[in-house]
């Protein structure tokens, strides 16, 4: 008999990969058996690890941003987007040394993001064109925030460090921001299920060749993912146990993420919905302009897995 193949899929330590953890987890203690394949998760520090190494095809698979995702597909790499892997589940805060009395406060200070192609970055784009602001750059002259991309798990120590209240504050996956807070560096501003209800954010997309050569090693990861979610959303106080060690976090801290408010985020709605998607491509390049064409969404969501695996 031939070896299974193995599956290697990158992520992050968030909130927004948990089920990930789950599945790994089950799979360990012998709770469920894949037939045709095994996983390996592979940790990465930052986003640009994540998509670089799915180009290359050092990752089989990863849990990605979403706009990411589609600038990987536009660049010609062979991926499909198969299933979300949560809804919301991110926060906006500010650093209690800045002074941050409203959206206003903003204006000439420095803001932390995890990537430039993020969700985030669209929310709070949104959140600042509203009250007047525009994001950017120090070398974007029409910029009057000013945008720094910063790893998520580093967010922490920049806001600790910064004494004199020189960065605003941030917006980023949790359980990051509420880590902060917890802290007393930080207050919260807006939940992103505020900004965007039940909003896409993080996606689970698979290397094509992986997909043609293992179809039944796709459907059987998707499947216990799915289920992974529904058991997190049903039983948060052993899915934040989980996360402790799955996210290198206290699981009081993710507990509270996964259940204050329950609304903060969801990983029992996952199967790929292309009009959410079709409202993030359009508003990136749009009003954004930081995506420059637009691809075939049909083409590059593969929604036969999340059908198969019942997600909803």
């Amino acid at each position: 008999m031939t070896d299974k193949p193995v599956l290697k899929i990158g992520h992050l330590r968030i909130t927004d990969h948990l089920i990930l953890g789950v599945t790994d987890l089950k799979l360990r203690k012998g709770m469920e058996s894949f037939k045709h394949c095994s996983l390996q998760p592979v940790l990465k520090n930052g986003w640009n690890e994540v998509a670089d190494d799915l180009a290359t095809g050092a990752l089989d698979g990863a849990f990605i941003l979403a706009p990411t995702a589609m600038d990987i597909y536009k660049s010609g790499v062979g991926i499909k987007l198969i299933l979300f892997t949560h809804k919301s589940g991110s926060i906006l805060v500010k650093s209690r040394r800045a002074g941050i009395q409203r959206i206003e406060d903003f204006a000439g200070k420095v803001v932390l993001i995890p990537y430039q192609l993020s969700v985030h970055n669209m929310l709070f784009h949104r959140l600042l064109k509203e009250k007047g602001l525009n994001p950017g750059t120090t070398r974007d002259k029409k910029a009057d925030v000013f945008l720094e991309v910063v790893a998520p798990f580093q967010m922490p120590d920049a806001i600790d460090l910064d004494e004199d209240g020189e960065i605003a504050g941030f917006i980023v996956a949790e359980p990051i921001g509420t880590k902060v807070i917890n802290s007393g560096n930080g207050e919260a501003i807006h939940l992103s299920c505020d900004l965007w209800p039940k909003h896409p954010c993080c996606v689970l997309v698979m290397r094509d060749e992986v997909i043609e050569k293992n179809p039944d090693a796709v459907h059987e990861l998707t499947r216990s993912l799915v289920r992974s979610g529904m058991a997190v959303e049903a039983q948060p106080k052993p899915a934040s146990i989980i996360g402790a060690d799955f996210l290198g976090q206290n699981s009081d801290l993710i507990y509270k993420v996964l259940t204050e408010p329950k609304e903060r985020i969801s990983t029992d709605e996952l199967f790929p919905v292309i009009d959410d998607l079709a409202k993030i491509q359009d508003y990136m390049k749009d009003e954004m302009g930081i995506l420059t064409d637009k691809i075939d969404l049909d083409k590059f969501v593969d929604t036969r897995f999340a059908l198969d695996a019942g997600a909803r």
